[in-house]
Formats: C-alpha cells, structure tokens, sequence
C-alpha cells in the first residue's frame, strides 16, 4: 500500500510542475522523432543507404571479429586456465581478465591494424577506392597474421571437410577455410601454454597434501593450505611479467 502512495504522490508531483511552468514552454510541447522511408530519385542516396546497412552489419560482427580473427582467443584462455591453476576463483575478476586481454591483443595487432588502416582505411575516406577494394586490401594483414600462426595440418583437415582441391599458395585459402583453422591451432597453442602453467602448481598441491597426511590433518583442506605459497610463488617469481612475455613472444 505505501507503495501505491508513493507513486500517486509522484504524480500528482508530476502534475503540479507541468502546471507550473509558463505558457510558452507548455505550447512548445515534447520533440518529436521520426525515421522516413521516402522514394529517392538519386543512385548516391542509395549508395549511401547501403554503407550504412554495411556498416551497422559490421559493427554488429565486431566482437565475433575480434575473437576469431586475432590474437584474443589464446590470450584469454591463457589468462583463464593460470586463474584455475592459482586456484584463486574468482581473483583476478573475469572483468579484469578479459580488459587486460583486449589490451594485450591491441599490442600484438598494432603492426596489423596500422597496415589495415594505411591501406584500406585511409585510401577508402579520401574516395580512392570503393568497398570491396578496400575490404580485399583490410584483409590481407590479417590473412596473413592468422597464416603465420595456423597449423598446416589444421588447414589440411578443413580443406579435406570442405572438399576442396589442395591450394598452390596460401592466397588461394578461402576465409571459410582459413578462420576455423586459425582459431583451432590458437586454441591448441593455449591449451599447451596452460599445461606448462599448471605444473608448478599442481606440484605445490602434492607436497601440501602429502605433508598434511603425513600430519594426520586429514580435514583440513589441502587447498586452504596450498594457495598462499601458490601466491607466493607466483610473485616471487614475477608470475604476470613471465606470463605477459611468454603469451605475447608466442605469436609468430
């Protein structure tokens, strides 16, 4: 019920400064936004049209962008298994995890995208090329940066899965073909740099555990016990300077 009464007395609150204002900013009214669809009688408003359905579409594919054709998949899966091999839960934040992650791909793509941008880009706004050459011309860097880091043997099975004949170069490699290869060998190459991270730390688990057994502390959580020397191990050994430089050096 108090509620109800708050809300009527917002209203009424409502009502009571809408009578207040003056006469001539009560006829002035609410302003009003349309979107028309009018018939156009130029090719250029057309043209126009198209760009911006292009680009909303493009926008709209940014964040499945970012993931499969760059350097963001094995970086956070890194990221993400050395948090379960700490053992810290929740310590870094998933938040934390995927900014970082995004700020690391930014550097290992600076070379990439500054050649997409001196290339495609800037030719495309000053009108010297159209759409498709400069899309030909934004994907060439980054054709070339997934080929230097895709496995042969992952392009070889999607070639077999799409039945296509063997290419004689790497520009004959359709995108359907090359960015499924791509993002399967980043996660290999993650997955492998993931195993190397937990040892250290699954060791520091098997001497705990073993010396709380051997002390009959048989409830007392080997976890609870293990994750501060994890902690310290890790900065002894400047663990986020190590993983940083090793993730990053990964990349071809």
């Amino acid at each position: 019920m108090s509620a109800n009464l708050r809300v009527v007395a917002f209203l009424l609150l409502g009502i009571l400064l809408l009578g207040s204002l003056p006469q001539d900013v009560q006829a002035q009214g609410l302003p009003r936004i349309s979107i028309e669809v009018d018939e156009s009688s130029r090719p250029k408003d057309v043209a126009v049209t198209l760009e911006i359905i292009f680009l909303l579409t493009v926008l709209t594919l940014a964040p499945a962008l970012l993931i499969m054709l760059t350097s963001f998949t094995r970086i956070v899966v890194v990221l993400s298994f050395l948090r379960m091999a700490i053992g810290t839960q929740q310590i870094p934040p998933s938040q934390l995890i995927i900014g970082l992650s995004l700020f690391l791909t930014m550097f290992v793509m600076g070379p990439t995208f500054e050649t997409v941008y001196d290339d495609a880009i800037v030719p495309y706004l000053d009108e010297q090329i159209d759409n498709e050459s400069a899309l030909e011309r934004g994907m060439k860097p980054i054709r070339a940066f997934m080929l230097r880091n895709t496995r042969e043997k992952d392009l070889g099975l999607f070639i077999k899965l799409a039945r296509l004949p063997r290419p004689n170069s790497p520009e004959e490699l359709s995108n359907r073909v090359l960015i499924p290869s791509f993002v399967i060998s980043e996660l290999k190459t993650a997955f492998q740099i993931a195993f190397v991270l937990f040892i250290p730390f699954i060791i520091i688990d098997m001497v705990v555990a073993s010396t709380l057994l051997s002390m009959g502390m048989m409830m007392l959580p080997p976890v609870t016990v293990s994750l501060p020397f994890k902690i310290l191990l890790f900065v002894l050994v400047d663990g986020w300077h190590l993983i940083v430089e090793s993730v990053v050096t990964s990349f071809k």
